[in-house]
């Protein structure tokens, strides 16, 4: 266990480079789930639970880890399959996904690969509304990428909208265009970011993943400048396809969209987030998911926006 958390320090790395880690895990059965590494704290065997009376049935209960108290889900039973069994080769990963450190029960772990993110491909059609958020193929065989902020979304309950407080400073830019792009893979995160920006009185144009992102703004541009169509673009980072990294680097790269303002949005945390962001020419980075501090954040960048317009 141990060198398996070394090998998880030592590619975190692997960030803005369009490549991703993924820690395999089966739930009971030979089906292979994967999750991304960069969410992964460490791996440990079950610890001791305590229950909690009147919790989602997913919650298994709640542990002491290194001075914290974290509850502990069964993975299995969380995404709709037959809860598990706690036996002594049963193992909890332990993630930090939108500030909030979660375990996982799962029946085992695998390893980690390496992937680029153009072979992680979106789930197959007619599978939204599954815990799905995307697929790959490793030895012939299909994983399946779960999508935790889904699951934390149904077991924990929806993250606090914008509050009056916030909303009550909100100035919008009358010389600014009233739409902005938001690109999520997962649905939850999608909804909870257009829920934001429809409270702010945008509009949105969404996609699924950084290379549907690029293809729709290289066709608006094609109908405009894109300045007049749109005001920013808030970008998760790890995504099928193209990443959020990789995606910003494109729009930078392209002469008819490099002066888009862009957000990168993400559950990912850690320091070498922000000097990424900077590497690859984001202009401001926003962890997930915070209503209030979104909505700042985006009306911070309309800010930089009208003085740079003035």
């Amino acid at each position: 266990m141990a060198g398996l958390m070394e090998a998880i320090d030592s590619r975190t790395q692997l960030a803005g480079h369009n490549r991703l880690e993924l820690l395999l895990f089966n739930l009971g059965r030979r089906h292979i789930f994967a999750l991304n590494v960069f969410k992964i704290k460490e791996v440990v065997h079950c610890p001791s639970l305590n229950s909690i009376p009147a919790s989602h049935p997913a919650i298994c209960g709640v542990t002491n880890m290194r001075g914290m108290t974290i509850p502990v889900l069964d993975m299995a039973l969380a995404i709709g399959s037959r809860p598990q069994e706690l036996t002594k080769e049963s193992v909890v990963i332990v993630t930090e996904y939108n500030r909030k450190t979660n375990g996982f029960l799962v029946s085992g772990v695998d390893r980690i690969v390496n992937k680029n993110w153009e072979d992680i491909l979106a789930p197959p059609a007619g599978t939204a509304g599954s815990y799905v958020t995307a697929v790959t193929r490793i030895d012939d065989q299909i994983v399946e990428i779960i999508d935790v902020e889904k699951i934390m979304y149904e077991v924990m309950g929806q993250a606090a909208d914008v509050s009056d407080e916030v909303l009550g400073n909100i100035v919008h830019g009358d010389d600014l265009p009233n739409r902005i792009m938001v690109v999520d893979d997962s649905s939850v995160a999608r909804n909870q970011i257009v829920r934001t920006l429809k409270a702010l009185e945008f509009e949105c144009v969404v996609a699924k993943n950084g290379r549907e992102a690029l293809t729709l703004l290289q066709d608006m541009s094609n109908d405009g400048p894109l300045d007049q169509q749109l005001a920013l673009v808030i970008s998760d980072v790890e995504m099928p396809d193209m990443d959020g990294y990789t995606l910003t680097t494109e729009i930078r790269k392209d002469p008819a969209l490099n002066s888009l303002y862009v957000i990168l949005h993400t559950s990912l945390s850690g320091v070498f987030n922000n000097a990424i962001v900077e590497s690859v020419g984001a202009n401001k980075f926003i962890s997930k998911f915070n209503a209030d501090e979104l909505a700042t954040g985006i009306m911070s960048a309309i800010d930089e926006l009208k003085s740079q317009a003035a």
